[in-house]
């Protein structure tokens, strides 16, 4: 795997992100429609990412720090069990999102639902492979004689870069999506032509799962 790899693989997954519509786009275009404006759906999408951005942030530092006060096999072994634990709760309950806010919603209510949603699909878990690799390919790059690698916090610009590139591809494919679905159908494109990624989330998860088990974080 090359240098850059990881990247594109980090880049990939948050383009899936952004396809969810319980991520964020489906909220802007509605955002957008209540104020007829697409300037609403545009000013929505900074809130979103962001939480987006912290809840992923979160799991890195937290995979990061155990690594540093935990033998590297016990965290394999948590990463691939949280993995798989929420691969098949997505499959048992492909459904179950947060449900205590509205449609009408301010910058701030938005940031953290989307940090919920985020946290709740395991959408930082997913990331934890793509990152091990990178973190690896680095600590190999610096020290040829490393024989494992993770997130330490000597990784913590590679984790940094990693958690952009994901949240750029999240913030582009939402904008995309919420603006054409915002200009050219409304909401109504819902009842016709509702795209369920709730199956390939969860078989996502479930394949980060076993990676993890088989391979290892980098």
């Amino acid at each position: 795997m090359s240098d850059l790899a990881p990247f594109f693989v980090l880049g990939a997954l948050g383009a899936f992100h952004g396809l969810n519509p319980a991520m964020g786009w489906l909220f802007a275009v509605s955002r957008g429609l209540q104020n007829q404006s697409r300037s609403a759906v545009l000013a929505s999408l900074g809130p979103l990412a962001a939480g987006h951005a912290l809840s992923i942030a979160l799991v890195v530092i937290v995979f990061g720090v155990l690594q540093l006060v935990v033998d590297l096999d016990a965290v394999r072994y948590a990463s691939a069990a949280a993995l798989l634990g929420f691969g098949v709760f997505k499959l048992v309950k492909p459904f179950a999102h947060p449900r205590w806010v509205g449609m009408r919603v301010g910058s701030g209510q938005l940031c953290l639902w989307s940090f919920l949603m985020a946290s709740a699909h395991g959408a930082g878990l997913m990331l934890i492979p793509a990152i091990g690799s990178a973190t690896a390919h680095d600590a190999v790059a610096s020290d040829p004689h490393v024989a494992t690698a993770g997130l330490a916090l000597g990784s913590a610009e590679i984790a940094t870069t990693a958690v952009l590139v994901h949240t750029l591809a999240v913030f582009v494919v939402t904008a995309v999506i919420a603006v054409v679905v915002y200009e050219r159908f409304g909401l109504a494109f819902l009842r016709t032509a509702w795209l369920n990624v709730d199956m390939l989330w969860a078989a996502a998860l479930l394949l980060s799962g076993l990676y993890v088990l088989a391979v290892g974080l980098g």
